[in-house]
Parts: C-alpha cells; structure tokens; sequence
C-alpha cells in the first residue's frame, strides 16, 4: 500500500511540474545544426613533373561563401606557404579580365606570386580540359588561362613539349627596379661574408608584384651554406617594402643544362620554387647584360630543401626597359578533397 502510495504522489510531482516547466527542450532540438559548406580543393606541384616535389599548392575551386578570414584560416590549415582561391563569374567578364583568384600566404593576401599563378592557371585548365571535347576550337582555347589577380591580369600560355608534356609559362608585369643594397649588410645576414657576392650585377630589390632583392654568389658552396640570422634578418626585413624576400643564385651549377642554383630566403624559412623572383631575375639578368634578351635560363631551386624544382625565364628589352618577363615550367595535380566549413 505504501509502494503505490509512493509511485502516486511521484507521478503527480512530475505532471505538476511539466505543466510548470513546459516541454522539456534539448540543446540538439533548440539549435539546429547549419548546414555544411563543402568547397573542393586541388593539390598541385608546381614547377616539376614529378609527384611530390616542386612547390606544393592547394587550389580552391569555388571559394564564392568563404570570408576573407576563413581563406587566410584555411591557408594556415594548409601548411603551405600558399593557397588560391578560385571566383567564378560569367563567361563574358572571364574572358575581359580574367579568371578572379586570390592568393594568400599564412600571414595575409599577397597581389601576386608566381608558383601560385602557375598552379592555378594549370588546375584550371585541366578542369576545362575534362570538361571539353576534342574538337579543335576546343583545343585552341586550353592555349591560354588569364587569371585576375590584385596585380593585374596576368596570362599563363601553354603549349605540348617534345614528349608531350604540358609546358605553362606566365607573363608577368612590367618589372620595378628598386633599392640598392651593400655587399657586406646582406652577407652577415646570411653568415657570408663580402667576397662570396658576385660581381656581374648589383644586389638589388627588383619586383613583378612582389619585391626581392637579388643577391648572385660566386660558388655553389656559399649557397648551400647559407644560413638565416634570424635577428639581423628581421631588423634588416623591417626596413624594407611588405612581402621582401631574398633570392640568391650562382651560376656554379654543376649541371651543364642548368643556368642557375637558387634559393629564396625570406623571414619566415625558405620557398622551394619562386616564380616571382624568378621573373624578377630574368629581368636582372637582361638588364645587366648577364643574360641576352629573349634568352631561356633554366634555373633550379629547392634543392637543399629536397624538393627540387625547375624553372625557366625569359625577358625582352625595349630599349632602357625591360619587358615581357616571363617564367614557365611544368606542374603535377596529386591530390583532391575537401574542405567542410
């Protein structure tokens, strides 16, 4: 008698106080869950043919949705020293200015680099590619990819090599040659000392959207040893326009079908295959006569950070200018996913 007593007066407290309380409410049924935005990727390696080396970048394909914090988050998510974010828009607009990409680093957006270009023009292109018949007025238009970039519109040609590799070769800005800097100044940095420089250019700060200084060594050894003073660096970085780097290079290359050895050297580490300083070095090396016009110079970099990468460049001159820099090479798509934000 007292059990069903008790099991009465529970029952009776508990609809007292749901007709207090209401219906009781779980968090999972007050807040529905936002739906996820996918946006697909693709993992390329830029400047080589062969999987796993070249400069590594993540291409997205459909940023439109994605803040500017998200793609600087996603970039440090990344790892890389690059990410591109791909905007579509109507075909009329694309084909005036451009396909609209924006490049970002893991400490910002940057106008304009050069492995990033490269990558992007060559995802997107092998997108239109699958996506196209073997017509020949569809072949016509994978010649050529221009991306709208903060920089500018910057076209990226390609064309079938001898052994029917796919060769992509960008042109890049009209270059701005800019500061001069002391042998002795840049040598401490990097624990050289003066007579490690070479002679047959100045060092100096030179720029197709991003700004490098460049520094051209006497032998391969200096360049290998080079190590970053990381205090003297930052000071002296400090001094100098945003987004400078250092690109050295030496013409002791050991490799008769190799030009030049090169290494970027910035603040924070090192790039295996610099696009932009590259550019920026062929049109250097014309204006000082270290290289004719229109003359092909294979430079190789990455190679102490074994992630070897290929680059060729080239540059005209109109008179006192130089013009119509370019920088090609081969790049290699390896990975595909997704992001869910």
């Amino acid at each position: 008698m007292n059990r069903i007593r008790r099991k009465l007066l529970l029952t009776a407290g508990a609809t007292a106080m749901a007709l207090t309380l209401g219906p009781i409410s779980y968090a999972s049924d007050a807040i529905a869950p936002l739906r996820p935005r996918r946006f697909k990727f693709v993992h390329i390696d830029v400047f080589t043919l062969q999987p796993l080396l070249g400069n590594p970048l993540d291409v997205f394909l459909d940023a439109r949705g994605m803040s500017d914090a998200e793609m600087l988050a996603v970039t440090r998510e990344t790892y890389l020293s690059e990410a591109t974010f791909v905007f579509p828009r109507d075909p009329a607009t694309e084909r005036e200015h451009g396909i609209s990409v924006r490049i970002f680093m893991p400490d910002g957006e940057v106008p304009f680099a050069g492995h990033p270009t490269l990558g992007t023009a060559t995802v997107l292109r092998n997108l239109r590619l699958a996506s196209m018949s073997s017509s020949a007025s569809s072949a016509a238009s994978l010649n050529e990819i221009s991306l709208d970039l903060k920089v500018g519109k910057v076209p990226v040609t390609f064309l079938k090599d001898s052994l029917d590799h796919t060769f992509g070769e960008m042109r890049q800005v009209t270059p701005n040659f800019g500061a001069l800097h002391d042998k002795k100044a840049v040598a401490q940095l990097h624990n050289l000392v003066s007579d490690d420089i070479a002679d047959y250019g100045p060092i100096q700060t030179v720029s197709t959207g991003l700004p490098f200084a460049i520094v051209p060594l006497k032998r391969l050894a200096s360049l290998q040893s080079l190590r970053i003073n990381a205090e003297k660096m930052n000071s002296y970085v400090a001094k100098q326009e945003p987004n400078f780097g250092f690109y050295y290079v030496t013409r002791d290359t050991v490799d008769a079908d190799v030009a030049l050895r090169a290494r970027g050297v910035y603040v924070g580490g090192e790039d295996a295959a610099t696009g932009s300083a590259a550019g920026c070095t062929a049109a250097w090396l014309v204006r000082y006569g270290a290289a004719a016009p229109e003359q092909s110079v294979h430079i190789r970099q990455g190679v102490e950070m074994k992630r070897t990468s290929d680059i060729f460049v080239r540059a005209s001159r109109d008179r006192d200018k130089i013009v119509n820099v370019r920088v090609g090479g081969y790049a290699v798509q390896t990975m595909e996913g997704e992001v869910i934000l």
